[in-house]
């Protein structure tokens, strides 16, 4: 299920957006400013983010450059200001569309939809998610909720791929040929090695996925769903 990200501190504005969008088929989280909106992102991932400009602590602009550090995912911002100033340090923030208070829900749904889409169509399967676990092929960068690990490359590779055919069992030979390549010299061992590297780098980090070992065939990694 699509999940939205509704960050606002009048909560009037908090109801009426999760009623509307669970209606529509969202599930739907919510946080009251931006320091909040960070927690519900470290904890869950969210495929959208609808944000407040005028809040306490942190304003939408400054949540909007710190989710483009961090998360590929689009941004709608609202304000009740209609000046072209400020719809220029919106966009200078990052933000993908901007929405002026007071609005139809209908018209908020509309923008939802074709935010997604297009997002849809630029995203392919650099980036996999695995509960709160982010691997991303485009910065060669692993995020397990806050935390960010580069891992050398080719226990990158051999995470990416696994992860890509989750729950599908590789042998050695074949992980080899894919990751190392046909004229590797070393043998099947150095998956094995690899593996091992992998399972102690992540198994204190997190349950989300799992790397078995298939007697007599090779590996597979197992996502564990929520």
């Amino acid at each position: 299920m699509t999940t939205i990200l509704i960050v606002d501190d009048d909560i009037n504005i908090l109801q009426l957006v999760n009623i509307h969008l669970s209606e529509a088929g969202y599930k739907v989280s919510q946080a009251k400013d931006g320091t909040e909106a960070l927690e519900v992102l470290n904890r869950e991932a969210c495929d959208l983010a609808v944000v407040d400009v005028m809040m306490p602590f942190m304003d939408g602009y400054a949540l909007t450059r710190e989710i483009r550090k961090k998360y590929d995912i689009p941004v709608i911002l609202l304000t009740a200001k209609n000046q072209i100033e400020d719809k220029e340090e919106g966009f200078s923030s990052g933000t993908d569309d901007y929405l002026v208070k007071p609005f139809e829900p209908k018209e908020l749904n509309f923008r939802i939809e074709a935010l997604l889409r297009r997002y849809d169509k630029q995203s392919d399967e650099s980036i996999i998610r695995l509960g709160s676990t982010t691997i991303n092929k485009k910065n060669y960068e692993v995020q397990i909720r806050d935390r960010t690990i580069l891992l050398p490359l080719k226990e990158f590779e051999l995470l990416y791929f696994l992860a890509l055919n989750s729950m599908q069992v590789f042998s050695r030979d074949h992980l080899i040929e894919l990751i190392w390549g046909l004229d590797y010299e070393g043998d099947e061992r150095t998956v094995d090695v690899h593996v091992k590297r992998l399972r102690e780098r992540f198994s204190k980090l997190t349950d989300d996925f799992q790397i078995k070992t298939v007697r007599g065939i090779g590996y597979s990694l197992e996502a564990n769903c929520r």
